[in-house]
């Protein structure tokens, strides 16, 4: 490998290795082996371990590497995915954390699948094994390219390596692997960069002529928040679209197995709302430091021609290039240990969430329901290890980190998120409304296009509501002159929140709902695992 970065490889392995012996540390501490242990670490997961792996699982290389790339464009393009994902958090702390954790869930899926059956509940599913097997992906495009620019690694060698070391210590110990790993992970995240930041600030001359540059290029794209009016490259498409994607952000964040397994970790419900409040604004804080430093690689000014031709071409490795070309070469290493811990700690949560999914709800609900124990714990790990491959695969076909990020969140919002609401807080809700939420959620967000899908838009919502919308139809175009930026999220979203539980009341003479199991009646104030 010529031109590799031997001491940065160095590095790297001996955090591959760290990883691979606390995965097998923690794995002994299983007693029996059984799903729920697996799964849910037996719902004994101390409430500073569930904190920080909640944290360290939303903390990932998008939100590291995507926050930066949001910078080069504008302020709160930057800041908007780590706020919005935290935020998200702390909503779902609010709202649902507690009663996920008292009703005794494994999986997100369980839900769904009490109210509207379990063969509706497969297809449910489907978009939340999408939205994890996508995460995944754009989890190893995000390592692989940052290896590639720091340590001159190949994209196929990166990708493999480092799919390869988090399986397998996820497939040992499951969630108790996953939380331990993520302790250790998750405290390189704010020391690299809190190392790094001062570094390359000074190295670019510091904060006042780094701000002074930014400001004076982006004019009012230097905003923090977008106004309330078009103002510049603030368009009102823009306003719109910023907003549209701040609203998925937050509550596309929710739906997400991953999420509500590390609730279902927790000793008791209060301890489940408190830690994802706790963690939702720690990942909020920890947007700062990438958000800076996307700000000092747009204007460092001793950028080296190779390093300002791949930032042109990708803006995406912001991070890594003003690392490699910023900092001395020690610093660099450890800001690079900060997108490595992000990176492995989302991933092992991400594939162990879908593994879940799959062993959990389809194998034992409808392949195989008498499935022996060892059977499931088989099943759990093929799973795992199935989604590992998977997502090694697919990352060597996307190209954009942020762009993948989103799309991820987008997908659970527009579909998921009204089901889970009615399925946990309405009680008339039943199949036949779920069917046709989902249904026109879907139908309306696809009208929309969608470029990663290669789906072109053929619902024309800019050009049908151009008699109100500000500035008239023109103002709804962009360079190429087709419609776009119009909230189609939010209206795909809301199409499915009106018409559940309408439809459901329509057809409940026919189609009655189900209830929700309770659990056994118990303190919520005690460990139940």
């Amino acid at each position: 490998m010529e031109g590799a970065n031997w001491a940065g490889i160095a590095a790297v392995s001996l955090l591959y290795a760290a990883f691979l012996a606390v995965g097998w540390r923690a794995s002994r501490r299983i007693k029996v082996g059984s799903a729920t242990e697996l799964l849910v670490a037996g719902r004994s997961m101390p409430f500073w371990m569930a904190t920080i792996t909640m944290a360290a699982t939303w903390i990932d290389g998008g939100y590291l590497l995507g926050t930066a790339e949001g910078a080069m464009t504008s302020i709160a393009s930057g800041w908007q995915g780590g706020m919005c994902f935290g935020m998200s958090l702390v909503l779902g702390g609010l709202f649902f954390a507690r009663k996920m954790r008292a009703l005794e869930f494994v999986t997100l899926v369980d839900p769904l699948t009490a109210r509207f059956g379990r063969h509706w509940s497969a297809v449910l599913s489907v978009p939340a094994l999408l939205g994890e097997i996508f995460w995944s992906a754009e989890l190893l495009v995000a390592i692989g390219a940052t290896f590639g620019v720091m340590l001159g690694l190949n994209l196929t060698t990166a990708i493999l390596v480092s799919a390869g070391v988090v399986t397998l210590y996820t497939l040992w110990g499951g969630m108790w692997s996953v939380g331990y790993t993520d302790s250790v992970q998750f405290m390189l995240i704010p020391f690299g960069l809190l190392v790094a930041l001062p570094i390359a600030l000074h190295a670019a001359g510091g904060w006042d002529s780094v701000w002074s540059t930014y400001a004076a290029a982006h004019g009012t794209a230097a905003r923090v928040i977008p106004p309330a009016r078009a103002d510049g490259f603030w368009t009102a498409p823009r306003i719109v679209g910023w907003w549209d994607l701040s609203v998925m952000l937050m509550l596309g964040g929710i739906p997400w197995n991953c999420y509500f397994q590390r609730i279902q970790a927790c000793e008791t419900p209060t301890k489940a709302k408190w830690h994802s409040i706790t963690a939702g604004l720690i990942t909020m804080v920890l947007t700062i430091p990438p958000l800076l430093l996307g700000v000092v690689a747009f204007a460092y000014p001793h950028w080296s021609d190779t390093a300002r031709e791949r930032l042109a071409a990708s803006p995406t490795m912001a991070l890594p290039l003003l690392f490699q070309d910023a900092l001395p070469p020690l610093v660099a290493i450890l800001g690079l240990t900060a997108i490595v811990g992000a990176v492995t700690s989302s991933f092992s949560a991400s594939i162990l969430s879908a593994g879940s999914m799959i062993s959990w709800n389809f194998v034992r609900a409808i392949a195989r329901p008498n499935v022996s124990t060892i059977g499931m714990r088989r099943a759990i790990r093929l799973s795992i290890l199935l989604l590992g491959a998977l997502a090694a695969m697919l990352a060597l076909e996307v190209q954009s980190v942020q762009r993948l990020w989103f799309f991820t969140s987008d997908l659970v919002f527009v579909l998921l998120f009204p089901q889970l609401v009615y399925a946990l807080y309405d009680p008339r809700a039943n199949r036949t409304g779920s069917i046709v939420a989902f249904a026109v959620s879907l139908l309306l967000r696809l009208g929309g296009g969608e470029p990663i899908l290669r789906v072109p838009p053929f619902i024309p919502y800019a050009e049908w509501f151009a008699t109100w919308l500000p500035g008239g139809s023109a103002a709804w175009m962009d360079d190429a002159g087709e419609s776009t930026l119009f909230p189609v999220r939010i209206v795909a979203a809301a199409a499915g929140l009106v018409l559940m539980p309408v439809v459901s009341r329509f057809t409940g003479a026919w189609d009655p709902p189900r209830a929700i199991p309770q659990p056994p009646r118990q303190s919520t104030d005690q460990p139940t695992g």
